[in-house]
């Protein structure tokens, strides 16, 4: 799965219309958030830092909730932007936990054994358990 990193408002504009997970590597307002819902109709997940997330209005999260679109917590470590625009989970983590459902684990279980092993954030690694 591709995350598309943006780190200012101005890339906002830059984004196409099928992303479905979106990182932001800003504080965004209200109005920030509107407009990246608005270029991206298929948005399932708005990630961030926690810091940003706590300073989120309950009006944006209302909204995003009415979308169906879920705000995670979370930071892209080690990402390079200047590199690549976009943060990639690696096939082997869906195969970790495809693997784990097939022994049987509960979806509880599974999040704690991806959590360690995978050092992303919890909100995160429920996302794509639960995906």
């Amino acid at each position: 799965m591709k995350i598309r990193v943006v780190s200012s408002k101005d890339e906002v504009e830059t984004l196409v219309p099928n992303e479905q997970i979106v990182h932001l590597a800003f504080r965004p307002s209200n109005t920030d958030i509107f407009a990246l819902v608005q270029k991206c109709p298929t948005l399932k997940a708005l990630h961030m830092p926690n810091s940003y997330k706590r300073t989120i209005s309950n009006s944006a999260k209302m909204y995003l909730g009415m979308q169906g679109i879920e705000l995670l917590e979370g930071d892209v470590c080690g990402h390079r932007k200047d590199i690549n625009e976009y943060s990639e989970v690696s096939q082997s983590v869906y195969d970790r936990i495809a693997q784990y459902k097939q022994e049987g684990f509960s979806d509880k279980e599974d999040e704690e054994k991806m959590i360690w092993e995978t050092r992303l954030s919890p909100d995160f690694v429920r996302f794509l358990v639960k995906g």
